[in-house]
């Protein structure tokens, strides 16, 4: 599926996407995949496509199988600083130049690039397109979704293991009647208002 985006030259590449840009709380957490041609894995589809279950098997797979893999992010108060655009670019950023194999070239989810060494292309629906990009979905979906089963260990009250951080109806009530945490995003509309900065 990945045939499409080649670069005529490239022999190593890397796909990158985000998750986590519309929570009101925590980091937005991006992983760069470089795949072994060797040894693919069956399966690959965007997360949100994928059950919890399945998404975790593929995890498992992409993590054992996988030539090199990384992850970046930017904290809640990047993103409060640089706005969430921004704020992803640079996670994506990390996230390649975290990678232990240097690509010759990147695949992107979205229709932006952040400023990389190499060249790279954004593809529209990548996660659905390219199988790098998938394998990155679901190594980024994951790994956000456990930060957030650990947060709501800590702030059991706000339901985050339920909505992840998101603007759910319950985290919305709850944000209301708690007030924000230090993790929630200060720039982000129901959490301005709540803080009484609109």
């Amino acid at each position: 599926m990945t045939e499409l985006f080649i670069y005529p030259t490239a022999t190593c590449i890397a796909g990158v996407d985000e998750v986590g840009r519309g929570p009101l709380v925590g980091a937005v957490v991006t992983a760069a995949v470089i795949l072994d041609p060797l040894r693919p894995i069956h399966g690959l589809a965007d997360s949100k496509k994928l059950s919890a279950k399945r998404r975790l098997a593929l995890y498992d797979e992409i993590v054992d199988k996988a030539l090199a893999w990384s992850l970046g992010r930017a904290e809640a108060v990047e993103i409060d600083q640089l706005n969430i655009f921004h704020a992803t670019l640079l996670a994506m950023q990390r996230a390649v130049l975290g990678l232990s194999i240097t690509p010759d070239y990147v695949l992107i989810d979205g229709n932006r690039c952040p400023l990389l060494a190499m060249p790279s292309l954004a593809v529209v629906k990548g996660d659905n397109l390219v199988a790098e990009i998938s394998a990155a979905s679901i190594v980024a979906k994951v790994s956000r979704d456990r930060e957030m089963d650990a947060l709501h260990l800590e702030y059991p009250e706000y339901g985050f293991a339920q909505h992840k951080g998101y603007p759910t109806a319950l985290h919305l009530e709850k944000l209301a009647l708690l007030g924000a945490t230090i993790h929630h995003r200060r720039s982000f509309a129901p959490v301005k208002r709540v803080l009484g900065l609109l």
